[in-house]
């Protein structure tokens, strides 16, 4: 990519120190600009990525409501994201991967006003978004068992399977009893 190719005021030595993806497309979404930080989260050298369509970093199953979106951004020079809003969505890299990145976009325009392509500042968040995820099924289970306990503690004498993972049986006996009620009350 020329410098000209730029939008005016921004130097091209920061895109390309930028420690986020930069992923620059035409109204094509054709990708026109593709920094090192880039490469290194989806994997493809710029001279692959150069010229590729975007569908080169879009899952399949997301690809026809991403291309009816830009289509419609790039007709109306109106877009509902780029306020400073994050968007959060799956993406692909080189070797297949899906990974998980939040960016922001903004829409570029020609000398006369024109909508002529989309400027993409891009995080890899995989592994929060991992974390996350597994935070929540703690969550869902540690409610379940809150759920379960809120019954009372004789009808949870009903699968001592699960206090007996959770306490061990009381008084070393194996079968719920007399021994469970206790430790249930």
């Amino acid at each position: 990519m020329s410098p000209e190719d730029l939008p005016a005021g921004v130097p091209e030595g920061l895109l390309q120190a930028l420690p986020d993806a930069v992923v620059v497309s035409d109204a094509d979404g054709r990708i026109r600009f593709w920094n090192p930080a880039a490469e290194r989260v989806f994997g493809f050298a710029a001279a692959e990525a150069l010229g590729a369509s975007l569908d080169l970093i879009i899952p399949e199953r997301l690809r026809a409501r991403h291309w009816a979106g830009y289509a419609e951004v790039m007709a109306s020079g109106h877009s509902r994201y780029g306020a400073g809003d994050l968007l959060s969505v799956p993406a692909l890299r080189k070797d297949g991967a899906r990974i998980s990145v939040q960016f922001s976009v903004a829409l570029l325009r020609d000398a006369d006003g024109r909508p002529c392509g989309v400027a993409a500042v891009m995080r890899d968040v995989t592994a929060e978004f991992e974390k996350r995820r597994a935070l929540e099924r703690e969550v869902a289970e540690l409610r379940a068992e809150l759920r379960e306990a809120a019954d009372g503690p004789r009808a949870a004498l009903g699968c001592p399977g699960h206090w007996q993972r959770r306490f061990g049986p009381p008084g070393g006996s194996r079968t719920p009893g007399p021994a469970w009620l206790p430790r249930a009350e």
